[in-house]
């Protein structure tokens, strides 16, 4: 005997997780996690970084002649909001809300043109940096599934 193709009237189908069917990558899925770890920790390493350039001058190294010179206390408060902002948004990201995902994108990117400017005071961690946010730009902008599914209660 075969099965019918279609269920039978009242019967319950599983929906599909999105239009089309297609449930996304399970790497993307897991990069959005991982995004916001590395969104928080990439902010609290900036609000380190940041009260650095604020309680010393001499934790950096003074740039004379470089297109965008502010001073190191400047630079530590940009590092510090930065940071406290972006540990936020991965806490939210965590939490599957909502709105945490294209706030991610934005201030990973707002953080990526940061640390650009901010090469000639330390280039090898601000390479590592814009890494990073590179691929939380990555993550976040290529995952489909529910936000809401990606924490998972006990």
């Amino acid at each position: 005997m075969s099965q019918p193709s279609t269920p039978a009237p009242g019967a319950s189908r599983p929906a599909d997780p999105r239009p089309g069917g297609n449930a996304g990558s399970p790497w993307a899925a897991g990069g959005t996690v991982f995004a916001g770890v590395l969104l928080f920790v990439d902010g609290i390493l900036g609000i380190l970084k940041g009260i650095a350039g604020i309680a010393s001058n001499d934790v950096y190294t003074s740039i004379n002649d470089y297109v965008f010179k502010f001073s190191v206390t400047s630079w530590g408060w940009i590092h510090l909001i930065l940071g406290a902002i972006l540990v936020l948004v991965g806490w939210g990201i965590l939490k599957g809300a909502s709105w945490a995902r294209g706030a991610g994108v934005v201030l990973a990117s707002l953080n990526l043109i940061a640390n650009f400017m901010w090469l000639p005071y330390t280039p090898v961690w601000a390479i590592v940096t814009i890494a990073i946010d590179v691929f939380i730009i990555w993550a976040l902008c290529t995952d489909r599934s529910n936000p809401s599914d990606l924490v998972r209660s006990s």
